[in-house]
C-alpha cells in the first residue's frame, strides 16, 4: 500500500458511515406511520366519548383537524350510528397506515441499498487508485 494508504482507508471508513448515518436517520422515519395510526386512533376515541355528550356535533366538529382525513366518514358518515362510523373508519385507517408502512419500509431499504452500493463502488474505485498510484 502506498504512503496514503491510511487516507484512503480512512476515506473509506467514512464513505460506509456515511450509510450507516442515513440508516440511522431511517429509524425516525420508519415510525411515522405508527405514530400517525395512534394519534388518529386517539381522535377516534375521542369521537366516541364526545358523541355521548350535549352539543356532540359542535364537539365532534371540533375534533375534524385531529381526524384529519377520517372526519368526513366519522362525523356524517353513512352509518347510523357513531359507534359503526368510528369502527368502519378505525378498520380503513389501520389498513392505510399499514400500506404506508409498508411503502416506507420498502423505500428506506432502497435507499440504504443504494447507498451501500455507492459507498461500496466508492471504496473499489478509491483502492484502484491507491493501488495503480503504489
Amino acid at each position: 500500500m502506498s504512503k496514503d494508504g491510511g487516507a484512503w482507508t480512512g476515506f473509506l471508513v467514512m464513505a460506509f458511515v456515511v450509510v450507516g448515518l442515513v440508516g440511522a436517520m431511517a429509524t425516525f422515519a420508519a415510525q411515522i406511520p405508527f405514530e400517525r395510526a395512534l394519534a388518529r386512533s386517539a381522535a377516534l376515541d375521542q369521537a366516541l366519548a364526545v358523541s355521548a355528550q350535549p352539543d356532540a356535533a359542535a364537539r365532534l366538529e371540533a375534533l375534524r383537524p385531529a381526524l384529519g382525513d377520517s372526519a368526513d366518514s366519522v362525523i356524517k358518515g353513512p352509518a347510523d350510528t357513531i359507534v359503526v362510523r368510528v369502527a368502519d373508519e378505525r378498520a380503513r385507517m389501520f389498513k392505510a397506515f399499514g400500506e404506508d408502512a409498508r411503502d416506507t419500509g420498502f423505500r428506506l431499504r432502497l435507499v440504504l441499498a443504494v447507498f451501500t452500493a455507492a459507498a461500496a463502488l466508492i471504496g473499489v474505485v478509491i483502492l484502484g487508485v491507491s493501488r495503480r498510484s503504489a
